[in-house]
């Protein structure tokens, strides 16, 4: 039995809190493009209106990416943020190819510390991440791979590796390895996939999860269990039980995706973590449904392997075979 702290998270406080976490792939909030700079107290990232002088219809993908890559390298007129980049460093070069922007960064780059870094690659990647036809981003320090603080290549990364909360100093910056579970492309089991990313203290990993579940796969082998447009209202934790609560739209039919695949696709992915043991769904609050015939809300479910391909439960469990 795995132990750890147990907390509550009240559902108006996780309201709040799923409205301001996060960024969108393609625009900013309000719809329009932004450029991401860091602010003057190096706490957080800030979204300034992006207009280009030619209009962004009229320029192709290499323009654009060339546009804010010039904008974002030059100090901006307002004293409350600056560019990414801090002293001598340089962006060398850039290339886009199948999707993948890679940035190439001069070596002094590595010297930046580690809430200065994030906090570039993040204003980098969000800005980026809006140009139609860029996929992932990936960074290179010279001719190598950036590595995190741990020798690790940080490999390729979208919008959604990188979570803050605006308004909220990120007085405390850490990385999280999620092991998640999604859809295999049959439908009919369960594909792990892990994730790294970067996270502001004042977010609960269990949130962070389910916004991963709900992003989808990064990958390509792995589907999305979870409807497209479903919510999370609330998540918390009591004494070991993960309750999630999502609305209706959680209730739209995929009958692609088996219905067993879809409830632990969200069950392991939570019972990854340390401090729960089991995961109890609804929606909007309303336990006494059943998800489509076979699983009843108001059932508490346990991590459950079962569904897990075979190529990757003889990975889990080398004796299973």
């Amino acid at each position: 039995m795995k132990t750890g702290f147990y907390r509550i998270l009240l559902g108006t406080v996780l309201l709040l809190l799923l409205g301001s976490a996060g960024c969108g792939r393609k625009q900013n909030r309000e719809g329009g493009l932004v450029l991401f700079y860091v602010n003057a107290e190096n706490t957080k990232t800030v979204s300034v209106p992006y207009e280009p002088e030619k209009g962004p219809e009229a320029m192709n993908p290499r323009e654009m990416i060339a546009d804010m890559l010039d904008r974002l390298s030059k100090n901006p007129d307002s004293l409350e943020y600056k560019r990414p980049l801090t002293g001598d460093i340089e962006l060398m070069s850039w290339s886009l190819e199948g999707g993948q922007l890679q940035l190439t960064f001069s070596s002094d780059y590595s010297q930046m510390d580690n809430v200065t870094e994030v906090l570039c690659r993040a204003a980098y990647v969000r800005t980026l991440m809006q140009v139609k036809g860029v996929e992932y981003i990936s960074f290179s320090v010279g001719d190598a791979p950036l590595l995190d603080a741990k020798g690790n290549p940080v490999g390729l990364m979208t919008a959604e590796s990188f979570i803050e909360n605006p308004g909220e100093q990120i007085n405390s910056i850490q990385t999280a390895k999620l092991t998640l579970y999604f859809s295999n492309e049959a439908g009919d089991g369960l594909v792990q996939e892990v994730q790294e990313c970067h996270y502001s203290s004042n977010i609960s990993l269990e949130k962070l999860v389910m916004e991963r579940l709900l992003a989808g796969p990064l990958g390509t082998e792995g589907r999305a269990t979870i409807p497209a447009g479903t919510k999370l209202v609330s998540v918390s934790v009591l004494d070991g039980v993960c309750f999630v609560n999502l609305d209706n739209g959680f209730l739209t039919q995929n009958f692609e995706i088996a219905e067993g695949v879809v409830i632990y696709s969200i069950v392991n992915s939570l019972a990854e973590l340390p401090n729960i043991n089991k995961v109890q769904l609804s929606v909007n609050g309303d336990t006494s449904s059943v998800y489509r015939e076979n699983f009843s809300f108001g059932t508490v479910y346990e991590r459950n392997l079962d569904y897990l391909s075979t190529s990757q439960k003889s990975q889990e469990d080398p004796e299973a075979n």
